[in-house]
């Protein structure tokens, strides 16, 4: 006797993630502030996140409303966006909340 079996597969769904594209350091901080008042020619958020990137930290979005942050894995997306408030489109990962960017936009 033969018997079939019908699998399915999910497929994640992309998802709109707000938040404001920040470094791994700052985000954890929840703030640039620190960085700011420590760095005298830090003048704003994008300066900020790009020297903070620049030295070492990877470009992450923080979503203040919840106090999360999310890893990106495309760090060529973000660079754009630095220290603005913008959308993430894309797949998380639950696990290691690493968003699967397939577009980023500014925040309207």
């Amino acid at each position: 006797m033969l018997v079939l079996f019908s699998v399915s597969f999910v497929f994640a769904q992309d998802r709109t993630f707000n938040g404001e594209i920040m470094d791994s350091a700052c985000a954890r901080m929840g703030s640039h502030d620190g960085m700011m008042n420590s760095h005298a020619d830090i003048k704003d958020a994008k300066g900020c996140t790009l020297g903070c990137v620049k030295g070492g930290a990877k470009f992450v979005l923080y979503d203040a409303a919840s106090k999360t942050v999310y890893e990106l894995d495309d760090q060529q997306k973000p660079v754009q966006f630095a220290g603005q408030k913008v959308r993430v489109m894309g797949t998380v990962d639950k696990a290691t909340k690493t968003i699967h960017v397939t577009d980023i936009q500014g925040a309207s």
